[in-house]
């Protein structure tokens, strides 16, 4: 590991390797950012979460290049008395914890309120009073909706970046009515970062503030009835993929009309890191992490990965690929949605010259691979078992 211990940052300077206490590394975009640590860097990492089924491949084996610079700790951060003691032992915090699935916006408003905001205070809290640095992962839900989705169907405007593009300083953050809970995420996403930056402004702490623009790839969300609850309702990408699993049709809510860009895990994880290295570049900043390349409507979305999941399956496109289905019956009663989420990506450009490469297919091709080699067995094996009556 001898050339990860010459690491440099971007202006020039020996990377010295800090340790980094990681809230919610069992998760999708956890497991990714620990493995790049263990794998490209020289840093320790106090793993924090409920479930380390996603992380389990860096913890078991000893005789790994990173043995004894991972390690687990079995704690929810909403009730445990060792947070500040591990916050104190890093240099680094790096919060992940959130409840920030769509279908759980309605149906569970108090605790994503909680989950956000509330169970968040603490770390910020010891953070400040500890003095360390804090990478919050916040979300692109804070902008809401766009101006343009305001404006005339038929408005020229509609097409006119200051309509539509989101920009970290001077977007406006756009949300429903209160009877609307799907927006009970954003707000208390919005409060959060609202207090961090404050935390900054009046007590010096340092901190970065990422918003992720639908990150997607392998090991995200899981499959309903095989790694998590069979009612459950997963983020657009793992609710497609279980739909092709099974060989259903693709379930279109309104139609599919929304518009979303999409970003590959392993790219945006290269923009993580840049911030983890790069303090003097990153603290005080928030940060799109996105691909403005990358933008579909969910329904061409569902079409690519039928197209994609054929390829890499080797198995037939279904007689009825998609369905339409009304957000009301899918999600709920109080479901609203943002139409367009286009970062702007001048500041993470220009503070940590971070671009994402990957195009939309190719990262959909390698998603569904491992989507298809993980759980296509496992689908029908659950399917043929016989229903109990």
């Amino acid at each position: 590991m001898s050339s990860s211990l010459e690491r440099v940052d971007l202006d020039g300077n020996q990377i010295k390797p800090i340790t980094i206490c990681m809230i919610g590394a069992g998760g999708f975009i956890g497991s990714h950012l620990c493995e790049k640590i263990m794998n490209e860097t020289p840093h320790n990492v106090l793993a924090l979460d409920v479930y380390n089924d996603k992380i389990k491949h860096l913890l078991e084996p000893d005789n790994l290049p990173w043995h004894g610079r991972i390690h687990f700790h079995r704690l929810n951060i909403k009730n445990d008395s060792r947070l500040e003691g591990l916050i104190k032992m890093s240099d680094l915090t790096i919060n992940l914890a959130a409840i920030c699935t769509p279908a759980d916006y309605n149906t569970r408003p108090l605790d994503t309120i909680f989950s956000n905001f509330i169970d968040a205070l603490p770390v910020v809290k010891y953070c400040s009073e500890n003095n360390k640095r804090l990478i919050h992962f916040s979300t692109c839900e804070v902008y809401g909706k766009t101006i343009g989705s305001f404006l005339p169907k038929d408005s020229p405007l509609r097409e006119d970046p200051a309509y539509y593009l989101l920009k970290e300083e001077d977007s406006p953050c756009i949300f429903g009515s209160i009877e609307k809970q799907r927006w009970s995420y954003a707000c208390a996403k919005q409060l959060i970062e609202r207090l961090i930056y404050a935390e900054g402004a009046e007590n010096g702490m340092d901190f970065t503030i990422v918003r992720p623009f639908n990150w997607i790839g392998p090991r995200m969300d899981f499959i309903p009835g095989v790694d998590g609850p069979s009612e459950g309702v997963p983020r657009v990408l793992a609710c497609f993929s279980n739909n092709l699993l099974r060989g259903e049709p693709l379930k279109l809510v309104d139609g599919g009309e929304s518009q979303r860009t999409f970003v590959y895990i392993k790219d945006a994880i290269e923009a993580v890191l840049l911030m983890i290295e790069n303090p003097a570049r990153a603290n005080g900043h928030i940060f799109n992490v996105g691909n403005p390349n990358n933008e579909v409507t969910v329904r061409q979305l569902a079409e690519m990965m039928i197209q994609v999941y054929s390829k890499v399956s080797g198995e037939q496109t279904p007689e009825t690929p998609t369905i339409d289905v009304s957000s009301k019956e899918f999600y709920g009663e109080g479901y609203d949605d943002s139409d367009k989420r286009i970062p702007d990506m001048t500041i993470i450009n220009k503070q940590l010259g971070w671009n994402p490469k990957t195009s939309l297919w190719d990262l959909l091709e390698s998603t569904l691979t491992y989507q298809h080699r993980t759980y296509a067995e496992a689908i029908k094996k659950v399917i043929a078992k016989p229903i109990a009556t």
